[in-house]
């Protein structure tokens, strides 16, 4: 076998494993075995360029940039739909179409309405050549780049195609996909996503379109639109479409009266919490193409089609009590704790109130019924009170004055939401939160130490500080919950050798209120010591590069007070890095001389300290946030995305990982 039908072989293979995958749900491949061979296609394809194919399931990850999304005219318009909401507004439907047509027999398409973004994707001569959203109907942005990424839209079609067709579907995002993408997001601080759908409409707009290829998004196609398309009714054209390779939602059913309309739309509404997407009604449709021909549009919908919206869900149940939640920075967060109750296929126990306006808003008191729904959240928000069923004695709720956890006074600071616990080092949750954050991963980075082990050390009185970490005795772990011998040299070990983390890294892990990474390696480089710096005034302070005065006074603050004092003399003796160690100068180049670089995500080929070192090893500047300054963006995996969409909103220079290597090389 030559090498050109070697990759041809290995493409047809690894395209068929995606077709089972992401179509059918029906993997017949390990995900080792599928990366194996992909890499393999890689290497080859690396190896010989000449052999370059767009189509190529290599070429799933994306990486193209688009700056402007090019508005391209729909080849047919994209109408909206008309929404009904009851089983009268239905029947008065069907009446519309038999004045329309005649006293004829209909049969009707039923299938769910899916709750996403809307797509039309154009198909020449079985390949993909463009992708449209919606827009105003009337013509879209070109995102083509973007729908190539997502492996459940097919690039090639299979079997007796028409010539050119367009066909309509929705980008979901999958419960789990969208719960796994907060749940990273939450991990390096970032706010999470609201709903699956406008984070699916979200990530059509991205530029990089690496960024939507790491996204679990999939693409539910339900409509074709053409020239002779080889079938006449639209139930026809899901199964044909099925053939040719799309992934069509096989819950759709043809029914032969509107009774049947009216039994699908009866068990969806009970069922449709049991799907792995979003879904918010029944798309209803006249089955034959010739009569959707003959009653054709209004200047809005066609008539030819209707859309019923199922009720946001909503239950009632008692408010049993309100408490309060005190955040890492002592932020008070009030709770309302439920009769438990099942909704929308969970135990719904509680619900956020967000802040104190927002409890006087509703005028919320404990003993109200009160009225839960998710609709298209995924966390249940209380949305009224049952106020017919209200006893005279309930009382009206007043917001607490002292912190729950310690008792201090709380503040609320003009033009904030939130009411804040300023008893910092006394705090329970507080102190916990400052010792979670020294041992993370860009701070002392403690192995064998987790949120869940702080906690549990801070409740057996082991540790009040971060200080006390340097401490503990295997004697005292031991007699912890889950503790065994292995976890606690594990833990003692990681301990150990944090004592080598750089003073840079240290100094950031101190917890000092506005003082980030970048910020903490900017004063270490410029003090070159703690003791330097605790000296420092706020004149000299906002001096260095980008500390502006809300910095130096927290900085001051921090050294003012006797706890921290006390703290960091006990960490010197314990040995960790206080004063910055000098190296040589690793300066190579100025390519980058003048420019501000800001560095966000995770990369396969250097690690980010790896990165921002580059950076400075080539005459450039690193940047802690996006600014007007801000000359390029280094995008990895994981980046926020609040990032992404101010450097968009800037015109910022957004670069993948080989962009960035290329340009200093």
């Amino acid at each position: 076998m030559t090498t050109q039908e070697k990759i041809t072989a290995l493409r047809e293979e690894l395209n068929l494993h995606n077709y089972n995958y992401y179509v059918l749900d029906n993997p017949t491949i390990s995900d080792y075995d599928f990366d194996i061979k992909l890499k393999e296609l890689e290497s080859l394809e690396q190896a010989h360029p000449e052999f370059f194919d767009v189509d190529s399931p290599t070429q799933r990850v994306g990486g193209m940039i688009t700056k402007n999304f090019t508005t391209v005219v729909h080849d047919h318009r994209m109408y909206s739909l008309e929404n009904s909401y009851s089983k009268e507004d239905l029947l008065d439907w069907e009446q519309r179409l038999q004045k329309n047509l005649g006293d004829v027999q209909l049969e009707y398409t039923c299938e769910l309405k899916y709750d996403g973004a809307s797509i039309s994707i154009t198909y020449e001569n079985g390949e993909l050549v463009r992708a449209v959203t919606r827009g105003d109907g009337i013509q879209g942005d070109d995102v083509t780049s973007n729908i190539r990424t997502i492996r459940s839209v097919p690039i090639k079609l299979k079997g007796d195609f028409p010539v050119r067709f367009d066909i309509r579907g929705e980008i979901v995002l999958p419960f789990a996909g969208f719960e796994k993408m907060n749940q990273e997001l939450m991990e390096i601080g970032e706010a999470p996503y609201s709903n699956p759908r406008n984070t699916a409409s979200g990530s059509l707009k991205l530029q990089n379109s690496a960024e939507v290829a790491k996204r679990p998004l999939e693409c539910l196609l339900y409509y074709i639109v053409g020239q002779d398309l080889g079938f006449e009714s639209q139930f026809k054209g899901l199964e044909k479409a099925r053939e040719w390779g799309f992934k069509v939602p096989v819950v759709s059913q043809l029914a032969n009266n509107i009774d049947e309309v009216f039994a699908f739309i009866a068990y969806w509404d009970e069922h449709r919490h049991e799907l792995p997407y979003e879904t918010d009604g029944v798309v209803i449709k006249v089955n034959s193409l010739h009569y959707q021909e003959e009653l054709g549009y209004t200047s809005k919908f066609p008539r030819w089609a209707i859309a019923y919206k199922f009720k946001a869900e909503q239950v009632e149940t008692r408010l049993n009590s309100i408490s309060y939640q005190v955040g890492r920075t002592g932020a008070i967060t009030p709770v309302a704790n439920l009769e438990p109750v099942q909704l929308a296929g969970t135990i719904v126990k509680r619900a956020s109130l967000h802040n104190a306006d927002q409890i006087a808003k509703l005028d919320i008191r404990v003993g109200d019924m009160v009225y839960v729904e998710k609709g298209g959240e995924i966390i249940p928000k209380i949305v009224g009170i049952d106020l017919g069923v209200r006893p005279e004695s309930l009382e009206r709720t007043i917001y607490i004055k002292e912190c729950p956890e310690c008792g201090s006074k709380l503040v609320r600071n003009e033009g904030e939401a939130q009411h804040y616990c300023l008893n910092t080092y006394g705090c329970p949750p507080q102190i916990a939160g400052r010792i979670q954050h020294f041992i993370t991963r860009k701070a002392m980075d403690i192995d064998g130490l987790g949120e869940e082990t702080v906690v549990l050390l801070y409740k057996n009185g082991l540790v009040e500080n971060y200080a006390d970490l340097y401490e503990l005795k295997k004697e005292q772990l031991l007699g912890l919950e889950r503790m065994g011998e292995k976890s606690a040299d594990n833990l003692l070990k990681g301990i150990e050798m944090s004592k080598q983390v750089p003073f840079e890294r240290v100094l950031y892990a101190l917890g000092i209120r506005f003082v980030g990474e970048t910020v903490a390696k900017k004063l270490a480089i410029h003090y070159k010591s703690i003791d330097v710096l605790a000296q420092a005034s706020l004149m000299e302070m906002v001096m260095v590069d980008e500390i502006g005065e809300r910095i130096a006074q927290s900085v001051i603050d921090f050294f003012s007070n006797e706890k921290n004092k006390e703290n960091i003399k006990r960490l010197k003796t314990y040995g960790l890095q206080f004063v910055l160690e000098e190296k040589e100068s690793t300066v190579v180049s100025e390519i980058l001389k003048g420019k501000t670089v800001v560095v966000s995500g995770v990369f396969l080929k250097m690690s980010r300290d790896e990165m921002k070192q580059a950076i400075e090893d080539n005459g450039g500047k690193n940047g802690s946030s996006i600014s007007s300054k801000t000359d390029y963006l280094v995008a990895g995996d994981k980046m926020g995305p609040s990032k992404l969409e101010k450097a968009t909103k800037l015109g910022i220079t957004i670069l993948n990982e080989d962009e960035f290597l290329s340009m200093i090389q």
